[in-house]
């Protein structure tokens, strides 16, 4: 039959140099929604007018052009959400907003009708982050004072903004799902007494696990229910203000002695995930699981890309395969770049961590104003975050923004990942989603416009895409 091009954006077809048909939809054929992002902000993730159509294997693309072949019988992880880290921070910015433009806001955020992204995973400090405006835990006490029985344990620093906020999240997203991270444990834990760097002490091991089971049972009590733990933020990185020095060794013993044992005591179902740092180091979460007494209590491992690459997270999982794997940080620098961070992220993090066994994507730092504050004394001062957010309610959307939506929107939680052709040039990932639809993230990392055709049951869609550009295929 003739060749015909489905939609797409008369700007992508104007750079190539056609015109721009009317679809023609094959009988009975699905359709797919196209939503876009392209490098230079004519679309924005914008879902493109039409739809674009299945036509009869063998019609639609050009003759050569690279195929991506989608075999939903092909199943591999289950997917729990993509998101943000929801830094305190970030909540403080959020609730100097008037409270009309945060619900606004918000429900942009996490709902899933018309326009909204539907963030479905949220990692939370446990205490201060970097990215709140000063370092505290749940137990600061005077130099040289202990307190084994966490008498003076209380969640009043999370009160004021963070708890508010997450009760408005729940509110449009019952089951969004909850991480918390540690930066730091009270100093007085600690090897050095401060807030950066230092060691947990042995001696206050069975105290910090009591300290976890604490936050936990608090949050409930304000209905906020954690479904995960990591052990130590970035546990090799005591640089950072507040943080802590774990080695592997001494996070398996403390899992394996105090940690598991205390959540179990409690019983709690919260996941304790191990490591939760880059990915050049692969070898810290396989000590950890290795550990006999460890390994009963660790769901799985979690990663940030800093350093190292993506695919050796499938180390980890071809050891111990029923572990699970979790992305869970990874800033963008201010003042961003869409074209370089939108080919980055989206290749590396929402394909690479993926298609190498990661149950969630997460970006760092939702919010933070046009100066990148707040922030601790040494914390991050160039961490841009997803939104940021000015006086007088001004919300600007960043690089973050764009790439966890062209996820976080239609791969629901529970969707599971499948199988999907790799062409070169053309990264790509596909999940199945809990209402039966497919999802298809694609990249262009080309330099010029790309025609391609995807082919899924035998029936084939052709698609093309602006160089460094992004869509997201959903039917």
């Amino acid at each position: 039959m003739p060749f015909s091009f489905p939609f797409v954006s008369k700007v992508l077809l104007g750079a190539l140099g056609l015109a721009a048909p009317a679809p023609r939809p094959a009988p009975g054929g699905p359709k797919a929604e196209l939503w876009l992002t392209t490098p230079d902000r004519t679309a924005l993730f914008q879902r493109q007018a039409g739809a674009l159509a299945f036509g009869a294997a063998g019609a639609g693309a050009p003759a050569g052009a690279p195929v991506i072949e989608v075999d939903a019988a092909q199943q591999f992880q289950g997917i729990d959400g993509f998101g943000y880290c929801l830094t305190g921070g970030s909540a403080q910015l959020l609730r100097a907003m008037s409270a009309p433009a945060r619900a606004k806001l918000l429900q942009e955020l996490f709902g899933t009708a018309g326009n909204a992204i539907g963030v479905s995973y949220l990692r939370l400090s446990i205490g201060a982050s970097d990215l709140d405006a000063q370092v505290f835990s749940y137990d600061d006490l005077p130099a040289g004072e202990t307190d084994p029985t966490l008498a003076k344990f209380s969640l009043a620093p999370d009160e004021k903004d963070l708890i508010p906020v997450l009760k408005e999240i729940l509110a449009i997203s019952p089951n969004i799902k909850l991480l918390g991270s540690p930066w730091s444990p009270p100093t007085w834990m600690k090897t050095n007494g401060n807030s950066k760097g230092g060691s947990l002490k042995p001696d206050f091991y069975d105290a910090y696990a009591r300290y976890f089971v604490k936050y936990l049972q608090g949050m409930k009590a304000h209905g906020i229910r954690i479904d995960a733990v990591t052990v130590q933020n970035e546990p090799l990185h005591p640089g950072n203000n507040p943080s802590l020095l774990m080695e592997a060794a001494d996070q398996a013993v403390f899992i394996g002695k105090s940690l598991g044992p205390a959540f179990k005591a409690a019983k709690l179902e919260t996941k304790i995930i191990c490591y939760d740092h880059n990915a050049d180091r692969p070898d810290y979460p396989l000590t950890v699981l290795d550990d006999v007494m460890a390994r009963p209590y660790v769901d799985g491992s979690a990663f940030h890309l800093y350093r190292g690459e993506i695919g050796a997270l499938a180390q980890v999982h071809a050891k111990y395969p029923t572990k699970n794997l979790y992305f869970t940080e990874e800033w963008v620098g201010a003042p961003g770049n869409l074209p370089k961070d939108l080919a980055w992220h989206t290749k590396q993090l929402t394909i690479g961590a993926t298609r190498n066994w990661c149950r969630t994507v997460l970006e760092w730092n939702l919010a933070a104003d046009p100066q990148q504050n707040p922030h601790t004394p040494g914390g991050c001062t160039e961490c841009l975050g997803a939104i940021t957010l000015a006086p007088g309610d001004a919300v600007t959307r960043n690089p973050a923004y764009y790439i966890t939506a062209h996820a976080s929107k239609f791969v629901r939680p529970g969707s599971v990942r499948i199988a999907s052709t790799l062409p070169a040039g053309l990264p790509n990932v596909a999940f199945k989603t809990p209402a039966g639809r497919t999802v298809l993230v694609v990249l262009n990392e080309g330099k010029s416009p790309q025609a391609f055709a995807v082919r899924s049951q035998g029936r084939v869609l052709a698609a093309t895409l602006a160089a460094g550009a992004v869509g997201t295929y959903v039917w």
